[in-house]
């Protein structure tokens, strides 16, 4: 399975680590293929770091004003002129979507692809992992948007929210 990755290009926490490096251990470990921002730096370079080491493979898909930040070991490296043209290649190339902590970069990330999934131009699962209650907030919005009546699809068909590693690969349906 192809997954893509939304996680920040910033070293963090061990508390954010940990749980990042589990997950990459367990998607390089499943033989599946890690799509992310294709970035060396913070937790997108840890992530590809323990991915590789577990036997996965690696698509990078790098916005050309960051080319400087590029993973030096994916197996391959797509160059896009902009971050619009990034999203839609990484959801191109997805077969699931994984969300990790982040930033701003992530939430607009993650919003995009819950868009176009309620508008049903994709049907991907999408999964977020909450490590340390990260994204409770979001959580708690989308579940008054789905309450009044603001999302046109039940919320539990457009995302759901892991609080372990392992739990996003049964909510994707790959086991471990």
């Amino acid at each position: 399975m192809n997954i893509c990755v939304f996680c920040s290009a910033y070293s963090l926490d061990e508390r954010y680590t940990a749980p990042a490096a589990e997950f990459a251990r367990l998607l390089g470990e499943g033989g599946h293929t890690l799509v992310w921002g294709g970035s060396d730096a913070g937790l997108m370079g840890l992530l590809a770091d323990h991915v590789k080491a577990a036997g996965g493979k690696l698509v990078g898909v790098l916005v050309e004003l960051l080319a400087h930040k590029g993973y030096q070991g994916a197996d391959e490296l797509v160059m896009t002129r902009d971050l619009a043209e990034r999203k839609a290649q990484l959801l191109m190339r997805a077969d699931a979507v994984v969300v990790l902590v982040g930033g701003l970069g992530t939430l607009d990330e993650v919003t995009e692809v819950l868009e176009l999934k309620k508008h049903a131009l994709h049907d991907k699962p999408v999964v977020v992992l909450d490590t340390a209650g990260f994204y409770d907030g979001l959580r708690t919005q989308l579940e008054r948007m789905d309450a009044e009546g603001f999302l046109p699809r039940p919320l539990g068909e457009l995302i759901t929210f892991a609080t372990e590693p392992a739990e996003v690969f049964t909510h994707l349906g790959t086991g471990i």
